[in-house]
């Protein structure tokens, strides 16, 4: 045989083998632009990078919740409520490890702006994590009664107070939190830092749940995961003007009705232009994911995902990155903008 017929037989056979033997994709891989990435309003276009996916970072939770993160450590802490622990993942190498258990079925999570940990227990509690890992409780009372469920959480710079909301849902089974009866109308609360004074600010609201402040601190916006009555804000985003420790002015910012179907936005966070980046879910196909409000309230985009979205926060060296847990994921997508807040 000649040596050219041995070489092309060769080749012949080694693609066959080749063929028989190749390894599957460990995942369906993404064209670019990712088609999960929506633009319905030219807005939106400056915020979606071309050559970016959204990327699945960790599964195995059973509900995960509360996103924050840590720029001194460089890694995203969220809550699994019903596992009750927190997790942590690292920016480094993508490690995942647990970074707490139990965590008393915490729900909502962020860092002052000392660095230290606050969130938010089911087990009816606000509490903060001192740089020792030290618990201290912040508050778990008002007038008397027991707080429902607090649910998420800010800081507001100026002063240090602490802004929380408490709909009750970690009251209503033994899944989430524990079985109990709502003690108090669900409500948004503010914790004084100097004093540790808690005081209701609004509960001019169904079910408040998420929370963020616009990036000038003059706006505070809630979501509504409570039916109502009204079709145009019921399950959607409230907004009042800040006056130092008050609220006034409350008025509808965005509704979460899309092309008809209702479903509901739970955690909320602005970015650095003002735009409102709310999760959403319980719809499926095409609704579950994150939708983005421009600062009219006008829905300009969507990052669909195939889980129904908790909560998110943005993240990463630049605060370009935005992490999102899903049910029993977490994802992560790079943005053309970056996050208000520190977390």
């Amino acid at each position: 045989m000649k040596r050219r017929q041995m070489l092309s037989g060769g080749l012949a056979l080694g693609a066959v083998l080749t063929a028989k033997t190749a390894m599957p994709w460990p995942e369906q891989p993404v064209r670019y632009p990712d088609p999960r990435l929506v633009s319905l309003d030219p807005r939106f276009d400056r915020y979606r990078i071309g050559n970016t996916p959204v990327q699945r970072i960790h599964t195995g939770n059973l509900w995960a919740e509360g996103p924050a993160w840590n720029a001194v450590g460089r890694y995203l802490l969220w809550s699994d409520i019903p596992a009750n622990r927190q997790m942590r993942w690292l920016d480094e190498n993508g490690a995942t490890s647990v970074l707490r258990n139990p965590s008393n079925n915490s729900n909502g999570n962020t860092f002052d702006y000392q660095g230290r940990q606050i969130s938010c227990e089911h087990l009816r509690a606000v509490v903060r994590y001192g740089h020792d890992g030290q618990r201290t409780v912040l508050a778990e009372r008002f007038e008397g009664k027991r707080f429902n469920a607090p649910n998420d959480v800010v800081v507001h710079p100026n002063d240090g107070s602490i802004w929380f909301t408490d709909p009750g849902y970690g009251s209503m089974g033994d899944y989430e939190g524990e079985r109990g009866e709502l003690e108090l109308k669900e409500a948004v609360y503010r914790i004084d830092a100097q004093s540790g004074a808690v005081s209701k600010v609004t509960d001019e609201i169904h079910k408040p749940n998420g929370l963020c402040f616009s990036p000038d601190y003059r706006t505070l916006y809630v979501t509504d995961t409570g039916l109502g009555e009204d079709s145009d804000d019921a399950k959607g985003i409230m907004a009042w003007d800040v006056d130092g420790a008050r609220l006034r002015n409350r008025r509808p910012f965005a509704s979460m009705v899309l092309d008809g179907r209702r479903g509901g936005a739970d955690g909320i966070r602005a970015d650095v232009d003002g735009n409102i980046w709310a999760s959403a879910g319980w719809v499926g196909e095409g609704y579950d994911g994150v939708h983005i409000f421009a600062p009219d309230g006008q829905r300009i985009g969507q990052i669909q995902l195939p889980e129904i979205c908790s909560n998110l926060c943005f993240g990463g060296a630049k605060r370009n990155r935005l992490f999102m847990t899903a049910s029993q994921s977490v994802y992560a997508v790079y943005v053309g903008t970056r996050g208000a807040h520190i977390s």
